[in-house]
């Protein structure tokens, strides 16, 4: 699919609607990621698959649902949501329109009527693109195919929840699903109709064809007068190798020195599977890796004597600390103010982001007096402000969930008035193991969503854009300050950027970091530009002046624990 230009706002033009082909995606997640933009004031269409799922409308008759979900591998969820009992599943289409529905004339509540038959004409025109004929059928809220033959199907359902002018919910259209799964039910409660697909009408088209169908029609149905900011997931390549580097192997056959150089300069020592996922994100070129940093990326040596304290106390006690893992540039700036960030769950990462140094073997057992002995340092550097990281540890039940919540519990029995910010992992979207470090109440919860929805794959192939959403989301629900961070420079634009900043604000995010990716190696992803000092702070512009993001730091040198108190202070009332 053909990346679409965006039309995004600026000062004084009116909000875009914000078109996000986020791919799979789990129910739940989807669920609170809808919850928090409801509770906003963008304007959002988030286009999705599912897992298997049966969801359950607030009038649904139990009796149509044939099974138990689980005896095939779905899962059960009751919504508020209006309508009867529907599927969602690879295969399908789900769009989650979440904008402001315009009351009916001459004023009052939103009119449900004219907005379910938006969708329906977005749909029916989507459709006709893509080369079927579909309607409506009289009384009954979707898009059919034949709706006046003697065997009218129903190709699209619509289910929508109205509340105070704002949307949710929305619809899901058949591309190539797997009809043996509505065997299971009574859809939508019409049992003497049937259901069809694309497929199944003879329509020989991709996900990524119905996508581009649905997305481009999008703000003319649903927000009228409004432009369109496209910000799209790539779409994968199911036959090509997109996981993390093999475990304790490396990061897999680099391209060969002679014909990098002959060929792809910037990809010399760059994975085979690496360059992969960069050619299908649509990053080409980029900087040699003997390229010279410019004046401004160059930071100056610092060992001052708090830098060296600091550096003491953290070898006596055996603690990892990310400024010196991650080999980060402010490491002598940080440490000479007394300031540190320490890395929990040990030194090797469960997964391999093309950006990241941090080791990839085959991590080793959890150290349960690690939380204590991060106490004890914070206690004897006697620091006003604590940031905890984490390496990703899915090989853990919890993600490690009860380690960082221990950590922040023992910060706060020996120095209760340091401040702390804890930086996770996703936890593998599991909203329990969320819930265990979001009970221990950190002052800042931070979680990087790193870069660009179109670059995810390629930067970081174990996560996903719409999980980190929903991660963020889920913590600003709980009642936290939450915070996120992106590095620039692995080949996004400025549109794009702003794209993701315009997500992070409708979802409430209160702190921003955006700086400049470096290099760790050469078997990592190359730079491809360096970003001016000039373009960072017109980042720091946008995101607080147009989008009203609260603090945003915007700098060549700018990393996620950089000014993290001070940060955390500006944005908290006195």
């Amino acid at each position: 699919m053909a990346l679409a230009e965006s039309t995004i706002e600026h000062e004084g033009a009116p909000a875009p609607l914000h078109v996000r082909w986020l791919g799979r995606v789990a129910y739940d997640e989807a669920w609170d990621l809808q919850q928090a933009l409801f509770t906003g004031t963008s304007q959002h269409l988030l286009l999705v698959e599912h897992p298997p799922v049966y969801t359950l409308g607030r009038r649904t008759d139990v009796a149509n649902l044939l099974i138990d979900p689980a005896s095939v591998g779905a899962e059960r969820v009751e919504v508020n949501r209006g309508g009867d009992v529907t599927f969602h599943g690879p295969g399908q289409l789900v769009g989650y329109p979440i904008v402001s529905v315009p009351g009916k004339r001459g004023g009052g509540m939103a009119d449900t009527v004219a907005y379910v038959a938006s969708i329906e004409s977005l749909l029916i025109e989507a459709l006709a693109g893509l080369g079927l004929d579909t309607g409506r059928f009289p009384g009954e809220p979707g898009v059919w195919v034949g709706p006046e033959s003697d065997r009218p199907r129903k190709i699209a359902a619509v289910g929508v929840r109205l509340t105070r002018g704002r949307s949710m919910h929305g619809f899901a259209l058949n591309v190539d699903v797997d009809h043996a799964w509505f065997e299971h039910i009574v859809p939508c409660g019409i049992s003497d109709k049937g259901v069809t697909s694309l497929r199944a009408e003879g329509i020989d088209v991709t996900m990524s064809d119905v996508v581009e169908a649905v997305a481009s029609r999008a703000a003319e149905h649903l927000t009228p007068g409004r432009p369109t900011d496209r910000a799209d997931q790539v779409f994968v390549v199911r036959d090509s190798d997109l996981s993390a580097f093999t475990r304790g192997e490396g990061a897999g056959e680099a391209i060969k020195p002679e014909r990098a150089v002959a060929e792809r300069p910037e990809r010399a020592g760059v994975p085979v599977t690496l360059g992969r996922r960069l050619d299908q994100a649509g990053v080409d070129g980029g900087l040699d890796v003997s390229a010279r940093k410019p004046e401004w990326m160059r930071v100056k040596l610092r060992t001052d004597p708090e830098y060296l304290r600091l550096k003491k106390v953290s070898r006596s006690l055996d603690l990892v600390t990310v400024c010196e893992e991650a080999g980060c540039p402010n490491i002598f700036d940080c440490w000479n103010e007394g300031t540190a960030t320490f890395m929990l769950l040990g030194e090797r990462c469960t997964r391999a982001c093309g950006f990241c140094l941090v080791d990839t073997q085959k991590p080793q057992p959890v150290d349960q007096q690690e939380p204590d002995r991060i106490a004890d340092a914070v206690q004897r550097l006697d620091l006003n402000f604590a940031v905890l990281t984490m390496v990703a540890r899915d090989d853990l039940e919890d993600g490690g969930a009860e380690i960082v919540a221990r950590s922040i519990g023992a910060i706060r029995a020996r120095t209760p008035q340091t401040g702390v910010e804890v930086l996770i992992s996703d936890l593998k979207g599991k909203s329990s193991s969320l819930a265990t470090v979001l009970a221990a109440r950190p002052d800042v919860l931070n979680h990087n969503i790193e870069t660009v929805a179109r670059l995810q794959k390629a930067v970081r192939p174990s996560a996903s854009y719409a999980r980190s959403l929903t991660v963020l989301a889920r913590a600003k629900a709980a009642g936290l300050t939450t915070k996120s961070g992106m590095i620039v420079g692995m080949g996004e634009t400025m549109d794009e950027v702003r794209s993701t900043l315009a997500d992070l604000a409708a979802v409430g995010v209160d702190i921003v970091t955006i700086g400049q990716y470096l290099r760790p190696t050469t078997h990592h992803l190359p730079v491809h530009r360096w970003w001016t000092p000039e373009e960072f702070d017109e980042l720091k512009r946008i995101g607080e002046r147009e989008l009203g993001i609260p603090h945003l730091e915007s700098s060549p040198l700018t990393r996620s624990s950089h000014h993290a108190g001070s940060a955390a202070a500006a944005i908290t009332p006195h």
